[in-house]
C-alpha cells in the first residue's frame, strides 16, 4: 500500500464516508471514518455486530484524541504507543461511537502506510474483518465472502495472519488488561 496515490485515495474515500476492508496493523479489519455517525451505523449492519459493543478506533496521533475530549496520561501513551495495543478510556459523548458504554478504545498503529491514510481520513473505527462470531479474515477473499458488496472496496496486501490488539483498560485507578 506504499503507493501515494493509493493512500490517498483510500484516505479519501474513508473520508467521504465510504467502508472498506484495508489491511491494519494486526489483521484485516472492515473500516469507516469514527466522524461520519451514519457510516458507523452503516458498519454495524454489514458486519452484523452487538449493536451496545462499541469498536475500535485507529487515530493517526495523540491530536487526534483531542476530537474525542480524551486525553491519556503520557507515561501511558509512551509505554504502549505506537504500536498493537488498544487502549479503553472513558469519553462523554459520541455515543453512536461508546453504545452506551461511555468509553472507547483507541490504538495508535505502529504502521507507516497506515498512519498515512489516517492522516487523510481521521480516526476510523476498525474491527476485524469479518461477521461478528466469525473467523476474522486473512485475506481480501474471505473478507468478500462475508460481506460481498456491502463494503464500498477492497484493499489486497496478500495473506495477513495475526492477533487482534491487545487492550488495556485505564477506567479505574489501575491498568486491567482486557485482552492479551
Amino acid at each position: 500500500m506504499t503507493n501515494n496515490k493509493i493512500v490517498k485515495e483510500i484516505g479519501g474515500d474513508i473520508k467521504k464516508g465510504l467502508i472498506g476492508v484495508i489491511p491494519t496493523d494486526t489483521i484485516y479489519g472492515i473500516v469507516c471514518s469514527a466522524m461520519n455517525k451514519k457510516s458507523v451505523e452503516k458498519l454495524y449492519k454489514i458486519r452484523k455486530r452487538d449493536l451496545k459493543k462499541p469498536m475500535i478506533i485507529l487515530i493517526s496521533s495523540l491530536k487526534d484524541l483531542s476530537l474525542f475530549d480524551v486525553k491519556i496520561d503520557k507515561k501511558i501513551s509512551d509505554k504502549y504507543w505506537p504500536g498493537k495495543v488498544s487502549i479503553i478510556v472513558p469519553v462523554q459523548n459520541f455515543k453512536y461511537l461508546h453504545r452506551g458504554m461511555d468509553s472507547l478504545a483507541f490504538r495508535l498503529p505502529d504502521n507507516k502506510d497506515l498512519i498515512r491514510v489516517l492522516k487523510i481520513s481521521g480516526p476510523i473505527v476498525a474491527p476485524s474483518a469479518n461477521i461478528e462470531n466469525e473467523k476474522p479474515a486473512e485475506t481480501v477473499e474471505e473478507a468478500y465472502n462475508y460481506f460481498q458488496d456491502k463494503a464500498d472496496f477492497y484493499v489486497d496486501c496478500g495473506k495477513l495472519k495475526s492477533r487482534p490488539s491487545k487492550i488495556v483498560s485505564i477506567l479505574g485507578s489501575k491498568i486491567e488488561i482486557i485482552r492479551k
